[in-house]
């Protein structure tokens, strides 16, 4: 009895030993990996970035050509209500006619485009919002990447 408690215990002890030092090995392996996962998030985070910044240009370019547009319905809308004036001092029942379709399709136009205006002005504060997230999203994971490497370099 004494003979096959003293082999357990030993077999016991080499395994509690084994799986210790397994461990251990699997301890100081976990950093690494988790550098890689760090650096690899922050790439990700950069390439999220650059792209929010294309949206954003995207975005102000849609609506600088919205603001132009406006700008133009507007001239037009001008001579519009000139024409129909002077359709009206003429007298002419078919010239107030054409006059009022014009002005009236015209107002359409200037409504779609402050339409339009104000969806890419959504569209640019969303992007703008993703990326002050993404910028977030990077300050925390360098913030992580420099604990992981003081781990590491602290064990």
């Amino acid at each position: 009895m004494n003979r096959h408690s003293g082999w357990l215990v030993r077999t016991a002890a080499t395994a509690v030993g084994t799986i210790g030092v397994t461990v251990g090995l699997l301890a100081t392996a976990a950093p690494a990996q988790e550098i890689r996962n760090d650096v690899r998030d922050l790439r990700q985070d950069r390439r999220e970035i650059r792209q929010d910044n294309r949206e954003i240009r995207s975005d102000r370019g849609e609506l600088r050509g919205d603001t132009k547009e406006i700008r133009g319905d507007r001239r037009e809308l001008r001579g519009d209500r000139q024409d129909l004036k002077n359709a009206y001092k003429s007298g002419d029942p078919s010239a107030v006619k054409d006059a009022r379709q014009d002005l009236r399709g015209d107002r359409r136009d200037l409504r779609g485009d402050v339409k339009d205006r104000r969806q890419d002005g959504r569209d640019l504060r969303q992007d703008k919002g993703d990326r002050r997230q993404d910028v977030r999203d990077l300050h925390r994971d360098r913030r992580d990447l420099r604990r992981d490497v003081a781990e590491r370099k602290g064990k």
